[in-house]
């Protein structure tokens, strides 16, 4: 029994790190389509294509809160299941897309099946350890990993097989993916899969002694940094493919090199995340996170008006610390939320970061259209300074690991 226990706990852990990688790599496809593909084949400029993303953002972070309270209520494996031949679904339906109005369409199931993910997958996660920051580091690098497979694979396929291709071959493999996590987590495992057997393991911890009033700014200053590093993780993200094409001009020059290079700076980038769970589990929180939101300020602010080489140096660092901050919150909730409430604490969050991350998707057309990318990395340095200025009021006592 103990043998297939543990059995059940890896696959099911290695399927939710699956699914991490598969909602980030689902949701920048039309990035790197509309940089190198879809503005040519649809004869429309880049500032005018990439807002008919914006619903798909939107339903990513509007629905994520529906996802969070299904699954307390309900169950989350199979909110799990619903998440991977969903997705999977509706970017078949992408591939089918034949003007800007469709594949908006698409996008916005795609982002509604997407949302199912972080408040389910992660409370998920969660529950399975004792210490939680290095656990929810590797499947912070599993995500970021997806950001950047994204624009690799589709890069890859625009140039071989058409970019159609980039929406259909990654949808038939999650809605696999889907049936092989019913056959192989669901149905060997003879738990029961509700909301009773996820919260047995917690309710016998105690939470961070932290008074109510705390508590409260404690949470109000995970929204605030939350909505800022939405701010900056979209505006890099989504972004990046197009600044490497424009940056790195003469290095490179295809689809495919753009891709590649997009997925070196983001492959490196993701190694941040494992030195911060170490970190988190081991050191002080608030050091942490404000160390890592000024180096983005420094970052962001050498950024603005470089080129070559130089530019894809400082693109690999300012990555390192945006990814380095995904983790940061995701531990602080896990830490002062209870499990009763901790996928609508994790729906809130991130209902919080992909409203703004929706939002900005035509400020980065707008701005790229009256001054390229400079203005953005001096926006961008300015947001990750008013990060640092709120961390800075975060009590000292959230380095315990007790949740």
């Amino acid at each position: 029994m103990i043998i297939l226990s543990m059995y059940n706990k890896n696959f099911r852990i290695l399927f939710l790190n699956a699914g991490h990688f598969l909602t980030h790599f689902f949701m920048l496809i039309f990035a790197s389509l509309a940089a190198l593909q879809l503005s040519i084949e649809w004869n429309i400029t880049y500032a005018s294509l990439i807002p008919y993303a914006t619903p798909g953002f939107i339903a990513f972070g509007g629905c994520a809160i529906i996802a969070g309270w299904i699954a307390d209520k309900w169950n989350r494996e199979w909110m799990m299941v619903i998440f991977f031949i969903g997705i999977g679904l509706s970017s078949l339906l992408a591939a089918l897309s034949n003007s800007p109005f469709h594949i908006a369409i698409s996008l916005t199931f795609i982002g509604i099946f997407a949302a199912i993910y972080h408040p389910v997958g992660l409370a998920m996660i969660v529950q399975e350890y004792d210490k939680t920051a290095f656990p929810i580091a590797i499947n912070g690098v599993f995500g970021n990993m997806g950001v950047a497979s994204a624009a690799l694979i589709t890069g890859f396929l625009i140039d071989n097989t058409g970019w159609r291709s980039a929406f259909w071959i990654p949808g038939l493999f999650s809605i696999m993916t889907g049936i092989f996590y019913f056959m192989l987590v669901i149905k060997n495992d003879k738990r029961q899969c509700d909301i009773r057997r996820n919260t047995t393991k917690v309710e016998k911890k105690q939470l961070l002694p932290i008074p109510g009033n705390t508590l409260k700014k404690v949470f109000g200053i995970i929204i605030f940094t939350t909505a800022i590093g939405g701010f900056i993780f979209q505006s890099t993200t989504f972004a990046l493919p197009k600044i490497i094409e424009e940056r790195l001009s003469g290095i490179a020059d295809t689809a495919t090199m753009v891709g590649w290079y997009t997925f070196l700076i983001f492959s490196l980038a993701s190694i941040a995340q494992l030195i911060i769970g170490y970190l988190l589990d081991n050191h002080s929180l608030r050091f942490i996170f404000a160390g890592v939101a000024l180096l983005q300020s420094i970052f962001f602010a050498l950024m603005v008006h470089l080129n070559g080489i130089l530019a894809l140096m400082i693109a690999i660092a300012f990555m390192l610390v945006v990814f380095a901050q995904i983790p940061i919150n995701d531990v602080l909730i896990g830490r002062i939320v209870h499990s009763k409430w901790r996928s609508r604490a994790f729906a809130l969050r991130y209902v919080v970061t992909f409203s703004v991350m929706a939002l900005t998707i035509p400020l980065i057309g707008w701005i790229h259209h009256y001054s390229g990318f400079t203005k953005l990395f001096e926006m961008l340095s300015y947001a990750a300074l008013l990060v640092f200025f709120a961390v800075l009021l975060l009590p000292n006592n959230l380095s315990k690991n007790t949740v």
